[in-house]
């Protein structure tokens, strides 16, 4: 049985995925508002980011459980608090990591003598996912064995995991088609240098006892994990240089997939506005230093307390065991989704600027102040998540602009964040953070995330005003 618990084991050794940008959504004093909604309203000439630092965000979030359960001084033994955090949870909960920085993006509305005939945004960035489900089942089989279990089925589907790492090439265009509506559209190219992908697992775990000294245990397998881009940088032979074939890799390299984004923003009214976007709609294609890892099989066995992981066993149970479920490498191409992730908002603005204190925003005038809400929906490997978060905006001057949001989500009810635009002349920074409350003791919040980056923005002096 501890041979089944450390195959299991390498099964969790990947994990995975995404992320709500609720503060940067529709914040359109900054540039990468582009990339949460291609139809976003966005007036400025052209623009284009620092490289390498005009987009960088990080988020982490674990629901059910924080670091501090787990790592607190108090006293408690940590098997215990690892076994209190694991009876807490469920297999809905789940951890998660994002990680993207911007090599390079710009922006540039087609000219004076193409007028209305849109804006092109473009750029490349990289990008790190984490999604794992916590598989609750196979760690309490784990930590406390099955002893204390007879007759429970220990569920093998509860392995739901799955690990990216890649680049996005992409390139956008947006239009105002009428005075009300706004529709964009992106295309993205993606570069897959590593994936780990486990899920749609099934099979159990079963122990039984049929009289008062014989068990009856059943394995049911069925478990794969695929991966791509990885074996060679493990194996024994590998005798590259790492960090430029990992470079070469992330950046135009690695497998190939193809997606889109598609956005819009309306004005029912000059004040009302609504927006909706859906990312990343496409898939990749994994066909380059594939391995796939099987373990797949059914066992049965009748008799006194069994022993899995003998090989010197004489009944031959170990040897039976290791020849009915099997650990296997493969080496067939796969296909993988991407996360799809859609926005919604609607937008009440007010405080109508006069002259004598005027708010513009690349020559236009702009109400100072603005409320409202943001749903968003991400798909995983199971079931979507949801997050609803709740917004006020004022433009200061327009040079300075601010953003307040509170969210409800998997991770907390309590999240409260602030984004912060300024514009030095023609540079633009922007700093932006979430459940800001929980940074007295970042060890109990369940969820981080922060974004900041620096562009160069020339407005459009030439847009109407209103």
């Amino acid at each position: 049985m501890r041979k089944v618990l450390l195959i299991l084991g390498l099964f969790l050794t990947a994990n995975c995925f995404s992320q709500n940008k609720q503060i940067l959504y529709n914040f359109n004093s900054v540039p990468q508002s582009l990339m949460n909604n291609p139809g976003a309203d966005f007036k400025y000439k052209y623009y284009f980011g620092v490289p390498l630092l005009s987009g960088m965000s990080f988020k982490v979030g674990t629901s059910g459980f924080s670091a501090y359960d787990l790592f607190a001084n108090d006293g408690v033994d940590f098997n215990q608090k690892l076994r209190n955090v694991v009876y807490s949870t469920t297999r809905r909960d789940h951890v998660a990591v994002n990680e993207q920085i911007e090599i390079f993006n710009g922006g540039i509305k087609l000219g004076d003598w193409l007028e209305n005939k849109g804006y092109l945004s473009f750029g490349l960035y990289q990008e790190f996912d984490f999604w794992s489900y916590i598989p609750k089942d196979l760690a309490v089989l784990a930590l406390d064995g099955n002893q204390n279990y007879i007759g429970k089925s220990f569920n093998l589907s509860d392995l739901s995991v799955k690990a990216e790492m890649l680049s996005v090439l992409h390139l956008g265009y947006h239009k105002n088609v009428s005075e009300k509506m706004i529709v964009g559209a992106r295309g993205k190219i993606y570069f897959s240098g590593f994936n780990a992908t486990s899920t749609n697992n099934s099979g159990s775990v079963t122990t039984r006892l049929t009289n008062t000294t014989m068990y009856e245990q059943i394995v049911d397998s069925d478990l794969t994990l695929n991966t791509s881009g990885i074996s060679k940088y493990i194996a024994e032979d590998y005798n590259g240089d790492l960090a430029t074939d990992v470079q070469k890799q992330l950046l135009l390299g690695g497998d190939i997939g193809f997606g889109i984004d598609l956005g819009f923003t309306y004005y029912p009214k000059k004040n009302t506005q609504i927006t909706a976007s859906i990312l990343d709609i496409g898939f990749i294609n994994h066909t380059k230093d594939i391995e796939n890892f099987t373990y797949k099989g059914y066992y049965k066995y009748e008799g006194i307390n069994p022993n899995f992981t003998d090989v010197d066993d004489p009944d031959g149970v170990y040897s039976d065991f290791q020849e009915a479920v099997k650990l296997d490498t493969l080496y067939n191409k796969y296909t993988t989704w991407r996360p799809v992730k859609l926005n919604a908002s609607y937008q009440y603005s007010y405080g109508t600027p006069t002259d004598e204190d005027c708010v513009c925003i690349a020559g236009e005038k702009r109400y100072k102040n603005a409320v409202g809400a943001q749903l968003f929906v991400m798909s995983t490997p199971r079931m979507p998540i949801t997050a609803l978060t709740g917004f006020y905006q004022r433009n200061i001057s327009d040079q300075f602009q601010v953003k307040a949001t509170y969210t409800l989500d998997s991770y907390s009810y309590t999240n409260v964040g602030l984004g912060l635009s300024a514009n030095l002349g023609k540079f633009n920074m922007y700093f932006m953070a979430d459940n800001l409350l929980e940074y007295r003791d970042v060890s109990k919040a369940n969820s981080l995330s922060f974004q900041f980056g620096f562009n160069f923005i020339f407005a459009d002096n030439n847009e109407p005003t209103y």
